[in-house]
């Protein structure tokens, strides 16, 4: 096989980035006598059968620009000595596929469900899958932990794809992204401006520097401005706790008493204060009496007995021993 001439390249394209060009194979084309383009999508000819294409760049640099370095055209001008470029992906560029695919879902000829949701209707799920996150985290799981993410992520492209369509207020998913990067590099400083930030010694103090940007930042007036109400009534008391502990709020006036969700309050907020995560606390415990329940469940079925028959005897006698 006679070698083609130097300058012929196989520019091997990402398909998650589409037409992007890698930096290193623009010196190829713009010296190249002819640029073709497998598939013609790309906005330049399609390259001539395999021989006279290989005939052409015997004589003069040809560029391919492919998505399949596998394809005939592609594989026969490597063979032949051309240099193929890839195309880096930066991190995230899967991100820049799920995006896409969100949107053709939601778009006309997508899928009809997903096209009919609404903010308020995928509020169920968002709850839903940050649970089953959740879970995946306390129970260790790899491969579901990894699947969770995945289906958080799809409420955050769903939600910001829904917002694309709001008449009043839109946005897209690179306005989330964009304020997020802002966000992150705002509040930290200490890596990304230019002399540091001398207030951040350890993650104690990072942590102290964030809340004093985020109360400049958001304006707050209050020390329990920005707390989410809406989350589970452990998690709330800690925050609020927390968050009146930062201002120098005394432990004393806090609330606490007899009444039963004084005591909770209490219980959860002195838990934070002394450094432990009382919602977490209190799911572990929840999920370890469900498995203690099950086990002595499975352990009268063994014996013959039948679990939703047991008197408070017959639940000792199965109850696991510690």
């Amino acid at each position: 096989m006679t070698p083609v001439r130097q300058g012929c390249a196989v520019v091997l394209l990402s398909e998650r980035l589409g037409a992007v060009l890698p930096l290193a194979a623009v010196p190829a084309v713009r010296t190249a006598a002819e640029v073709y383009a497998d598939p013609a999508e790309l906005g330049f000819p399609v390259p001539p059968p395999v021989a006279e294409l290989l005939a052409l760049a015997e004589q003069a640099p040809v560029v391919l620009l492919t998505l399949d370095a596998e394809g005939p055209a592609a594989a026969a001008l490597v063979r032949a000595g051309a240099k193929l470029i890839g195309t880096p992906e930066p991190r995230g560029a899967g991100l820049v596929e799920a995006a896409q695919v969100m949107h053709r879902l939601r778009s006309p000829g997508g899928c009809p469900w997903d096209a009919e949701q609404t903010h308020d209707s995928l509020r169920q799920y968002l709850v839903e899958e940050t649970y089953e996150l959740l879970e995946a985290i306390e129970d260790g799981d790899r491969a579901a932990l990894r699947e969770e993410l995945g289906d958080v992520l799809l409420q955050v492209l769903f939600h910001a794809r829904v917002a694309e369509e709001d008449g009043a207020d839109p946005f897209s998913i690179d306005e989330v992204a964009a304020e997020l990067v802002a966000k992150l590099v705002g509040r930290h400083p200490h890596v990304f401006a230019e002399h540091g930030d001398p207030a951040v010694r350890d993650s104690h103090t990072q942590q102290q520097r964030w809340e004093e940007l985020k109360q400049v930042e958001k304006r707050r007036e209050s020390a329990v401005d920005g707390v989410a109400l809406g989350q589970p009534a452990v998690a709330l008391a800690a925050k609020l706790a927390q968050r009146a502990g930062r201002a120098g709020v005394p432990v004393d006036l806090l609330p606490g008493g007899g009444d039963p969700g004084q005591a909770l309050f209490s219980v959860a907020a002195l838990a934070k204060l002394g450094g432990a995560d009382p919602e977490s606390e209190l799911r572990a415990v929840a999920r370890g009496f469900g498995l203690t329940l099950r086990a002595a469940e499975a352990a009268a079925r063994a014996d013959g007995a039948d679990p939703a028959a047991l008197d408070a005897d017959g639940w000792r006698h199965y109850w696991p021993k510690k």
